[in-house]
């Protein structure tokens, strides 16, 4: 009979592992909110680093080209190219920006007025910082400055 007591026992000490488990998926549905963007993000910025590594790579080598307008166009294209990737870069930098928010839940928070951020929004521009408001009053902003 002290055997089928033990078995018992045991399954109550089974039975507290099985509820901080599912206590534990709360929080995850609660950032859940997010995921698709969050997912969305990450997977731009793979891109974004795939295409990076790309061009570091397979860098044309430049020739001497018998025509200067031949070779001043490829330093054009070379230049152009640069720009586009001093872009990326900043945007790369915020889209890490945007999963550190999402990682400790302050995404979705306009930086100005402290209001969420419609998911529209967000959905639209995943690396925004303010609502439309904001965003539109800080447009006007610089618009006066310039």
């Amino acid at each position: 009979m002290p055997k089928s007591i033990a078995k018992p026992s045991k399954s109550k000490r089974v039975a507290p592992k099985v509820a901080p488990k599912a206590a534990s998926k709360k929080p995850s549905k609660g950032s859940g909110k997010y995921e698709d963007i969050r997912k969305d993000l990450q997977g731009q910025r793979l891109e974004l680093l795939q295409e990076a590594g790309e061009a570091l790579t397979n860098r044309p080598e430049f020739a001497a080209f018998p025509d200067l307008s031949d070779q001043a166009t490829a330093e054009v294209d070379s230049n152009f190219e640069l720009r586009l990737k001093e872009r990326e870069q900043k945007l790369l930098k915020k889209i890490d920006e945007a999963l550190e928010r999402i990682a400790t839940n302050t995404y979705g928070i306009c930086e100005r007025c402290g209001e969420e951020i419609p998911y529209k929004r967000l959905k639209a521009r995943p690396v925004t910082t303010l609502c439309i408001e904001c965003k539109t009053q800080q447009e006007e902003e610089e618009k006066i400055r310039a």
